[in-house]
């Protein structure tokens, strides 16, 4: 059996479209993506807010997009594909991060899974795999649901190198979580890790191909996936593997992967490679085997972090997580984006990213659209850094509207009034 493969390299905003269409090629994609298939481009947002490190970036989907084109993919089988969260609005988050920039220069189709797509039951999608799940038949003694357009569908993921409360680090394997579970998707963190496995099992059933493309020209480290202390990293991966991707992501970090539970767990049971040393990287051997010595999630949490540790993990599972499968949950979602919207941002997220709004990548955001770009990339990136339009007080009146959606779209609100009715 061959090893696991995952391509890294350096980049830079003049060479980077290049550079991603050479990454796609050494980590073989043409090989997983079949081009006669639908191809989903897993969007990640993982802040409607734009914050360094935390979203998917506009030069990683113009990589990917032209990279296909380039390589003979047929566009009108391309898509762009947003999930949806009570916490997070995928609408304002994908004008806020410019990826709808690029979805429209491109005229691909642009879906919202929550909009209009039929979502079948997961017995009917896999069959007997179910069997072999982990957790989520405890999770979901009813089963749950999963988007019917992805089976049979390629599936590129687009995470960024970042940090995760829950999961230590978060990359290819947590992209799939908001795609592949409806709403209620926060029943399942107390084991995250587990749940992370079974939806590989999933994907690996329900797709053509699957591939991820990660970007870390942007690199969170901290209490992520927000609230972060970016870094303007430079480098780029891509594999087939997204156990092992997710694995040298971490060790870039400083981070042992087979530390983290969902790495370990779904390399004992064959599922990928997590041990780096039987990891085949092609590409910058020297970017690969670099250590970032990033802190990690745990170590200087946010109020909201370490609340959010108490109810899953601590003294305050008993008395308070069983409300968040009730109609009481939307408390939770409302606590969410009160701190994170409402104050954190407003107030921290000037600092805590200024330093990189400064690095060629921020002024390669600021200056976005209105920058023509050559084969290689972007020859100039502008005279301005990035700057932020909404933050402090603008920041503070947009979580309100937020806040309004969350409770207005809450699914236990919903489920109550259908019982109702």
């Amino acid at each position: 059996m061959s090893k696991s493969k995952v391509a890294v390299l350096q980049t830079s905003p003049r060479t980077v479209l290049a550079d991603y269409h050479r990454l796609m090629n050494l980590a073989g994609y043409q090989d997983v993506v079949a081009k006669d298939a639908d191809t989903a481009l897993k969007i990640n947002i993982s802040w409607h807010f734009f914050f360094p490190g935390s979203s998917t970036t506009p030069w990683q989907m113009e990589g990917v997009i032209r990279a296909m084109k380039q390589d003979g993919y047929d566009s009108d089988l391309i898509h762009a594909c947003h999930n949806r969260t009570v916490v997070i609005d995928a609408h304002l988050g994908e004008r806020e991060n410019k990826q709808l920039n690029v979805v429209e220069a491109h005229n691909l189709r642009n879906i919202h899974l929550y909009e209009g797509e039929e979502w079948i039951n997961i017995r009917d999608a896999v069959g007997d795999l179910t069997d072999k799940f982990l957790c989520l038949n405890e999770v979901y003694p009813d089963g749950f649901h999963i988007p019917k357009r992805f089976i049979g569908e390629n599936i590129i993921h687009l995470p960024t190198v970042k940090t995760h409360i829950f999961t230590t680090t978060t990359g290819a394997m947590k992209n799939a979580f908001g795609g592949l579970l409806n709403e209620r998707r926060h029943w399942t963190h107390p084991v995250i890790h587990e749940t992370l496995v079974d939806l590989l099992m999933i994907q690996k059933k329900i797709h053509r191909g699957v591939f991820a493309v990660m970007d870390g020209t942007f690199a969170g480290d901290g209490p992520g996936p927000r609230c972060m202390i970016p870094h303007a990293k430079n480098v780029i991966l891509a594999s087939s593997d997204q156990v092992a991707i997710d694995a040298m992501a971490a060790k870039m970090m400083g981070i042992d992967p087979m530390s983290i539970k969902f790495i370990r767990l779904a390399h004992e049971m064959g599922l990928g490679c997590g041990d780096p040393r039987e990891i085949e990287i092609v590409g910058d051997l020297e970017a690969a085997n670099a250590n970032w010595n990033f802190a990690g999630p745990f170590k200087n949490m946010t109020f909201a972090s370490r609340m959010q540790h108490k109810i899953y993990w601590g003294p305050l599972k008993k008395p308070i997580e069983w409300s968040l499968k009730t109609v009481l949950a939307p408390w939770s979602y409302m606590a969410s984006i009160i701190y994170h919207d409402s104050l954190w941002y407003p107030l921290k997220a000037k600092k805590s990213m200024q330093a990189v709004l400064e690095s060629d990548w921020g002024y390669l955001f600021r200056n976005w659209e209105n920058l023509t770009p050559d084969e290689q990339g972007f020859p100039v990136v502008g005279e301005e850094a990035a700057e932020l339009k909404r933050i402090g007080f603008q920041a503070f009146l947009r979580s309100l509207g937020i806040l309004g959606t969350a409770l207005k779209e809450a699914p236990e609100f919903a489920a109550h009034q259908r019982r109702s009715g």
